[in-house]
C-alpha cells in the first residue's frame, strides 16, 4: 500500500548530523553525518551512525568522514550519495511521486554553496527545492511567530556553525554566521587534553566529555570523569580523571566568541527591535546550545534573559519542513 502522507521534506544538513522532518509525522530521522569510504574502490560502505563507529578505527584504506564542514558542503558526491541514502531510508521507495524539499543553510552560506546543496537535493530525488537559512528555520521550529513586526534573535549552535539572526515580518534584518560551533567544543577539549595532560584522545572521547561534564558556567558541583587516551610521552595507554571545572577552562575560548558575535548582531540591531529583543529575550536552538550553562553564560554576558528552546536538536529540522507551507502556501491536501 502507497505512503501518501506527505510528499514535504525538511532536511537539517547539519556538519555533525542530519535530521529528516516529514510533514504530518515530525522528525523521522536523525543520522550523524559520516560516511564510510573505501578509499581503493571508492565504494561507499557505510553511512550515518554505521560510519561513525569507525571513525578512528578503520584500516588506512577505509575512511570515515564528514562530507560537510562548517555548515557547507565540502565533498560533493559524498553528499549527494548521503543525502540520497537517508531520503529513501526516511520516506522508503512507496511515495508516487518525488517529494518537495526543503533544506537549511548557514546564514554566511554563498551563491556557490548554496546552488550546490539545491544541486544535490535534486539529484537525491527532489522534485522541487527550496533553500532556507538556518536562523528563519531555526525560529519557525522554535515556535515563534515571525511574521509580526516584532524582533526576534534566534542562536542557533549547530557542529559547524553558529547562527545569529534578528528576524522580524518574516525575514532576517541582522545576521551574522561564525565558523565557531559544537566542534569547536570539542577540538579546544582535544587541545587541553593534550596540553594539560599530555593525553591524545579521539574525537568522539572528547565528544563523550563535552556530553558529560562539559559546561561554559560553572556547576553546582565540580563533577569527573575518568578519561583514557594515549600518554604522548611514553606512547602507552593512559587514564587520567579530569573535572567539569578543568573542561569549563577549555571551552570558555570558544563559547566567547559565540557570545561576542551575539554583542556583534545587537550592535547593528534597530533601536526598536532591539527593545523588543531585550523584552522577549534570546532563544538558543541546535546541538551545541546544549552545552551546560551556555545560556546561563549568554546572560550573564549580555544581560538579556536567555532560553532553550523546547527542542533544540529538532528545532531547525521541524522549521526547514514547516517552511515550504510558510512559503508557499498549504496547496497541497497531504
Amino acid at each position: 500500500m502507497f505512503s501518501l502522507i506527505s510528499n514535504d521534506i525538511g532536511i537539517d544538513l547539519g556538519t555533525s548530523s542530519i535530521l529528516v522532518y516529514i510533514k504530518g509525522r515530525g522528525v523521522v530521522l536523525k543520522e550523524p553525518s559520516v560516511v564510510a569510504v573505501n578509499r581503493d574502490t571508492n565504494k561507499v560502505l557505510a553511512y550515518g551512525e554505521d560510519a561513525r563507529l569507525m571513525l578512528g578505527r578503520t584500516p588506512e584504506n577505509i575512511s570515515a568522514v564528514r562530507p560537510l564542514r562548517q555548515g557547507v558542503i565540502s565533498d560533493y558526491t559524498l553528499t549527494e550519495k548521503m543525502l540520497k541514502y537517508f531520503i529513501n531510508k526516511a520516506v522508503g521507495k512507496r511515495t508516487l511521486r518525488k517529494p518537495r524539499i526543503s533544506v537549511c543553510i548557514p546564514s554566511g552560506a554563498t551563491e556557490v554553496e548554496r546552488n550546490a546543496v539545491e544541486k544535490a537535493a535534486y539529484v537525491a530525488g527532489a522534485r522541487e527545492v527550496t533553500i532556507i537559512e538556518e536562523p528563519v528555520a531555526a525560529a519557525i521550529g522554535a515556535g515563534i511567530d515571525i511574521s509580526k513586526p516584532q524582533g526576534n534573535m534566534i542562536i542557533d549552535i549547530g557542529g559547524g556553525t553558529a547562527d545569529i539572526a534578528v528576524i522580524a515580518l518574516d525575514g532576517t534584518v541582522v545576521s551574522e554566521s561564525v565558523k565557531v560551533a559544537g566542534d569547536d567544543f570539542d577540538e579546544a577539549i582535544l587541545r587541553y587534553m593534550r596540553k594539560k595532560h599530555n593525553l591524545l584522545i579521539g574525537a568522539r572521547t572528547a565528544e563523550d566529555i563535552k556530553i558529560n561534564i562539559g559546561c561554559a558556567s560553572k556547576r553546582p558541583e565540580n563533577v569527573t570523569m575518568e578519561v583514557r587516551g594515549r600518554n604522548l610521552v611514553t606512547a602507552l595507554p593512559k587514564t587520567v580523571v579530569v573535572s567539569s571545572d578543568e573542561i569549563m577552562d577549555a571551552l570558555l575560548e570558544p563559547a566567547m566568541m559565540i557570545v561576542n558575535a551575539v554583542h556583534n548582531v545587537l550592535e547593528r540591531t534597530p533601536p526598536e527591535l532591539a527593545a523588543d529583543i531585550y523584552e522577549r529575550g534570546l532563544v538558543m536552538t541546535g546541538g551545541g546550545s546544549l552545552l551546560y550553562g551556555l545560556d546561563k553564560l549568554m546572560q550573564e554576558k549580555t544581560g538579556i534573559n536567555t532560553m532553550l528552546a523546547e527542542d533544540p536538536l529538532t528545532a531547525v529540522a521541524i522549521g526547514t519542513g514547516k517552511f515550504i507551507d510558510f512559503a508557499n502556501g498549504d496547496d497541497e491536501d497531504m
